[in-house]
């Protein structure tokens, strides 16, 4: 019965590197159109999102089917609970690539608005996390999940400047309005993106420090005087 639970955890983590990788791909290549404007990359990434549920499905299937045949416990049981965060982390991750390249498309000949927001930096920093919180996963390495995870703050600062710049573009320039808007849009689905990948690290830390790390610093913090 415990080699065939080990068979089957390697099988579930095999598919969620699978499907880490499609949407790794999906984001690679909205990431490089933003930066790039050539929007063509964005070609195919809808059709791969489709790819990315259909993993979204079968993980979730072989997670429910070990835990009901061959109730784990201690690690194993922590490794398919993780598996579970893990899996819909990812598939929120390929939607919002491909809501990232449609406001690509849309923005794409306002590359120096882009980059005057500081937009660019701030996909590299998401883009960075992502990929960091799939190796993390894939090596099971702790050290560089607490890297992803200590990267979140500059991503919401970045966030933020974009927010007030943008904001403040639109009441000085009406006729940047549109543009504008759809980049305040796509600022927020990177600012997203970024939590995904925190997320994804705190979960690999839960899995193997057996630490639940999650909202620690939000929980950690003094409550707001209401005088």
């Amino acid at each position: 019965m415990k080699s065939n639970l080990n068979t089957e955890i390697e099988n579930l983590k095999t598919n969620i590197i699978k499907m880490a990788s499609i949407v790794d791909e999906q984001v690679e290549k909205v990431i490089y159109s933003l930066e790039t404007g050539e929007t063509e990359h964005c070609k195919g990434v809808r059709a791969k999102d489709l790819e990315v549920d259909a993993y979204d499905n079968l993980i979730q299937a072989q997670c429910e089917n070990m835990l009901t045949l061959f109730q784990p416990v201690d690690a194993n049981l922590r490794f398919i609970l993780s598996s579970l965060i893990i899996n819909n982390q990812l598939e929120r991750c390929g939607d919002i690539a491909v809501n990232i390249a449609e406001r690509v498309k849309k923005t794409s000949g306002n590359h120096a608005l882009i980059q005057e927001a500081q937009i660019i930096e701030m996909s590299q920093n998401a883009r960075k996390m992502l990929k960091q919180s799939i190796d993390s996963f894939i090596y099971q390495d702790t050290d560089l999940a607490t890297m992803v995870i200590q990267s979140d703050d500059q991503v919401d600062q970045l966030n933020r400047q974009a927010f007030k710049f943008l904001v403040k573009k639109m009441q000085t320039e009406p006729a940047t309005i549109e543009p504008c808007a759809h980049l305040i849009i796509l600022t927020r689905n990177l600012e997203r993106l970024a939590d995904h990948a925190t997320n994804i690290a705190e979960n690999l830390v839960f899995f193997v420090d057996a630490k639940i790390i999650t909202h620690k610093n939000r929980l950690n913090k003094p409550p707001k005087s209401t005088e």
